[in-house]
């Protein structure tokens, strides 16, 4: 398998796949799966997230000899800062930290020799996030799962981030099958960041009943609903995007998602299916 960016290259990567930093689904086993089977595996810290959850997460990474990160939520880092220093200890490829206004976190993991990213859901925000020093973006489009500002689709907001910055731009929101990998790298993205496809991998934390229902759904639908009654901080501005009448976060290409394998054969599905159609457009 050839497919490639030069931003993966440079990160340790055979393939430029990232699975998003889900909270609740995306422990250290996928995590470990994921990064194994040569993409970029992602730890999650949600709106519930603990340091003890961090610590056991990682303990899952022990003796693994490939690239991997951690995804954490601003608002809820701010709350419990034991979890930043965790995870800057434990050294990862790559830190995301998203949905907040303050950048000074940049610093600190840079002076502890970590890269980081954020997600930005527009042009303004991205410029933001690259004059703070974030090493890499990624444009999180309003079709993604879970939380996220759902103001630009991914492709335009891609689009117009590639050409407002001068740095490695990642895309997310909608991207399920090997037809949105490819179209998203042939726009230029360094990679392709995937949340709702690897929710129904056998290594995700996802709960039986909510990959059934992965599986099985179509449709999703904005919402606060969940958030207000758990009492967590979201502002008003930033729902979460979960299947239509359940409370289970989806991106709008869950319909393309339709069998629970293992993360490493998704990874060979979506990246061999993606090489073949550059191949046949080029």
């Amino acid at each position: 398998m050839t497919l490639a960016t030069t931003w993966s290259t440079a990160m340790g990567l055979d393939v430029p796949i990232v699975n998003a930093p889900m909270g609740g689904a995306a422990g250290g086993r996928l995590a470990a799966a994921v990064s194994a089977a040569g993409g970029l595996g992602m730890i999650g810290m949600g709106s519930a997230a603990t340091p003890d959850q961090l610590r056991r997460e990682l303990a899952i990474l022990q003796g693994l000899d490939r690239p991997f990160g951690i995804g954490l939520v601003h608002w809820v880092m701010v709350d419990r800062p034991e979890l930043f220093e965790i995870a800057l200890a434990a050294q990862p490829t790559l830190l995301s930290v998203s949905f907040g206004d303050d950048w000074d976190w940049v610093r600190h993991a840079h002076d502890a020799g970590v890269k980081v990213a954020t997600q930005v859901p527009t042009v303004d925000a991205a410029r933001r996030a690259a004059d703070a020093g974030v090493d890499v973006l990624v444009a999180r489009g309003a079709e993604g799962g879970g939380h996220g500002e759902p103001t630009v689709g991914t492709l335009p907001l891609l689009a117009e981030v590639l050409d407002a910055v001068e740095l490695p731009v990642l895309a997310a929101g909608g991207i399920t099958s090997p037809r949105s990998v490819a179209a998203v790298l042939a726009a230029g993205a360094a990679a392709a960041w995937l949340g709702t496809v690897f929710t129904t991998c056998a290594e995700a934390l996802t709960p039986d009943a909510a990959r059934d229902a992965l599986l099985a759904g179509t449709e999703t639908e904005l919402t606060r609903e969940f958030d207000v009654a758990a009492g967590y901080r979201w502002p008003p501005t930033i729902p979460e995007r979960v299947l239509r009448g359940s409370s289970v976060n989806a991106g709008q290409g869950v319909g393309m998602v339709n069998q629970a394998l293992p993360a490493a054969q998704t990874i060979e599905r979506l990246c061999w299916g993606a090489e073949a159609l550059l191949r046949r457009w080029v």
